[in-house]
């Protein structure tokens, strides 16, 4: 099914970790919109990079998003968040440098670049956070800190 133009619901739930562990990653109807919305945003993004996007992880039931350490409050469960990469455009810090200025035009709720365990990606979602300074931040094994910080 598809969601956007270059973006299907099987795309945005696919999951190696839910097929390791038999977990059924299918969303509830309800959350179809919420995905299409999603779509839509990665979209915008596509176009403003001008090269193909990668989706590393997007929809996570709540039981996917325990098993591969999510947060309890995680985006990914209400279908708002994708993670990203973008090899064609240049790193994940490089990704996220070009959308900070721009997460109110694109539809980006909140924008962190996340350096974690030695991966890099970037977390996207149509929700902004309730504390605005948390809108665009960088997420290392270090901790957390207020816009996108270069990862070492």
């Amino acid at each position: 099914m598809n969601l956007s133009h270059h973006f299907t619901l099987a795309e945005l739930t696919s999951s190696t970790k839910a097929a390791q562990l038999g977990i059924d990653n299918t969303p509830a109807p309800e959350l179809l919109p919420r995905l299409v919305l999603t779509a839509e945003m990665l979209e915008r993004i596509r176009s403003t990079l001008n090269v193909p996007i990668i989706v590393t992880s997007a929809y996570r039931s709540r039981q996917l998003n325990r098993a591969v350490g999510g947060v309890t409050s995680s985006d990914h469960t209400q279908g708002h968040a994708a993670d990203i990469i973008a090899p064609g455009y240049g790193s994940a810090y490089e990704v996220a440098k070009t959308l900070a200025p721009l997460v109110s035009v694109l539809g980006i709720g909140q924008l962190i670049l996340e350096g974690i365990n030695g991966k890099q990606w970037v977390h996207v979602s149509t929700r902004t956070p309730e504390k605005l300074s948390n809108r665009v931040i960088t997420i290392t094994d270090a901790g957390s800190q207020l816009g996108i910080q270069e990862l070492a």
